[in-house]
């Protein structure tokens, strides 16, 4: 059951369109909240390599033996010399460049690391983020004092299109089981915070965009 509720996760339905039940190497930017353990077992067969600033980013033992590798490192400061070019399957950033004042230049700097045929997934709060009412856990771009830069996906397609890549889809994130079982999250919200947060609402009213594309 554990499982089958993680494999919900948006970002693991496009490794999965990637990638089916086959092995693949994925370098996770931004790989805190135990996103190892969690992709690992919904993706057995992955070889998980974590890159963040600091390690210690709600991951636990657990997280790093499933690990095959993790990178420390300030991703603002573009020094990726240590993870090899043309090694992963995949590239995924998820809810990362919106700290970054460079978040073009990141993703500028780790395309190398992905091999031709490579997927590389990109997922953001959109335009219409600045729209919504605040609310405890981010419903409003503003609600985290740590989004510093707000990014669209005319900008991001372009600048895959630029670095050889094709995009295979983009938009607005619609993560459809989330958006049926919303009563039960919501519920789920209020048992483990004591309060609804605002993540809960984002698929229901589009506080994410997304951006999937092949090297």
């Amino acid at each position: 059951m554990r499982r089958w509720i993680e494999s919900l996760n948006f970002k693991f339905r496009y490794l999965h369109r990637s990638f089916g039940s086959s092995s693949f190497r994925l370098l996770d930017v931004g790989s805190g909240n135990h996103s190892a353990s969690k992709t690992c077992r919904v993706f057995p067969l992955c070889d998980y390599y974590g890159i963040d600033k600091e390690k210690t980013y709600h991951n636990s033992e657990e997280d790093f033996r499933v690990m095959k590798g993790f990178y420390e490192t300030d991703l603002e400061q573009l020094e990726f010399a240590a993870i090899p070019d043309n090694y992963f399957d995949a590239l995924w950033m998820v809810h990362v460049i919106e700290h970054l004042h460079n978040g073009d230049e990141v993703i500028t700097a780790l395309l190398p690391k992905l091999r031709k045929g490579g997927f590389i997934f990109i997922e953001y709060p959109g335009k219409k983020s600045l729209q919504l009412p605040s609310m405890h856990g981010t419903l409003n771009f503003h609600d985290d004092p740590t989004h510093v830069r707000l990014y669209s996906s005319t900008e991001l397609e372009n600048l895959l299109t630029e670095k050889g890549c094709t995009v295979l889809r983009s938009g607005t994130r619609r993560n459809w089981p989330y958006i049926f079982l919303l009563p039960v999250r919501i519920f789920q919200s209020l048992y483990t915070y004591k309060k609804v947060v605002g993540s809960v609402f984002w698929d229901l009213l589009g506080f994410a965009e997304f951006v999937y594309a092949k090297k």
